[in-house]
């Protein structure tokens, strides 16, 4: 099932769910949002896909209508914002270290293969992948902000104007409730943009919470239940209405240093991430940057990321923000 969910004209929520891509999507009746759904379905002890169906269907919508028209919303928001997190884990594809390798060893003048980025993922290569009952080696994990930083599909990615660079990162995103009695729901995966600052990070390894404190976007749907083990898709850059560079890139644990379940036992395993009605959006890294490649993005390029069996693709456009000036005050 992938679910999604956008604004209607009256600037009401619909959801709507499809079987599968190419197939006709149907809005639920009487659904508010993805989130109360989730919610319902966490704390009622049903499925998903059992509290759509007894809901029912009502008409079907035009996806990549709704797309054109900017319609789409991500496809799990939250009542407050500040309770949706966006955080994710690096380092945790096979090939993900080669690039920050040689970025760090030569910031740090060490050889490459030395640095602390090639220690770290060797250890998942060691340890990401425990057998059943064990606990793994916990991997990087950055912070990105919370739903203030969410950025619908087909919407702006806006870099800030003290910003070095912005660049894509095509990931796949697990998408999680917290059901009233603290229990982590996971609804299932999404295509998502870890939008990200290499130039701020490559000065210093020290800088990497900084350079992740960016928007991201992920969606526009959500493939409920089980990833595939071997997960392919696209990552490009459309620039002037023609592609400026594009490039596969593999996920799923079958091209992963890490379990999908070891990532996010070092997740959950902190109680401050399993509050109540809580939303999660935890992205697992990529192996993929078309930085690595020596592209420089600029305002008006359009981020176009899609992967097979995920929905439709996720699209978004870069634009800078004006500088601010902040003022601190005193009470």
């Amino acid at each position: 099932m992938l679910i999604s969910q956008f604004l209607n004209s009256d600037g009401s929520v619909s959801v709507a769910v499809r079987t599968a891509v190419g197939e006709p999507a149907r809005v639920v009746a009487g659904a508010s949002s993805v989130y109360a759904l989730a919610l319902e379905a966490a704390d009622s002890g049903k499925s998903l896909s059992a509290v759509i169906e007894a809901k029912g269907y009502g008409e079907t919508v035009d996806l990549q209508a709704v797309a054109e028209a900017g319609r789409f919303l991500p496809p799990i928001t939250h009542p407050d914002p500040a309770h949706l997190h966006l955080t994710g884990t690096g380092l945790t594809h096979l090939g993900s270290a080669a690039t920050r390798d040689a970025m760090h060893a030569a910031v740090s003048k060490v050889e490459e293969g030395a640095t602390d980025t090639m220690k770290m993922f060797k250890m998942g290569l060691e340890g990401g992948k425990p057998a059943a009952g064990q606990i793994g080696v916990q991997p990087e994990w950055f912070y990105k902000g919370n739903g203030y930083q969410s950025v619908a599909p087909g919407a702006d990615l806006v870099s800030p104007s003290f910003a070095k660079d912005g660049g894509e990162e095509p990931e796949m995103a697990g998408i999680y409730v917290i059901s009233s009695k603290g229990d982590v729901f996971r609804l299932g995966f999404a295509v998502a943009n870890e939008f990200s600052d290499h130039v701020t990070e490559r000065v210093n390894y020290l800088y990497l919470a900084h350079s992740k404190l960016r928007p991201a976007s992920f969606g526009p749907e959500i493939r409920v239940g089980a990833p595939p083990a071997d997960i392919r898709g696209t990552s490009r850059i459309w620039r002037d209405g023609a592609v400026l560079w594009e490039k596969p890139f593999l996920s799923g644990e079958t091209n992963m240093s890490h379990s999908f379940a070891n990532l996010e036992h070092h997740h959950f395993k902190y109680g401050l991430f399993r509050q109540p009605g809580d939303v999660h959006v935890h992205m697992f890294g990529t192996a993929t940057l078309s930085f690595g490649d020596g592209i420089e993005t600029k305002a008006g390029d359009i981020f176009e990321i899609e992967a097979e069996g995920f929905g439709a693709p996720l699209r978004n456009r870069l634009a800078i923000a004006e500088t601010e000036t902040i003022a601190i005050h005193d009470l």
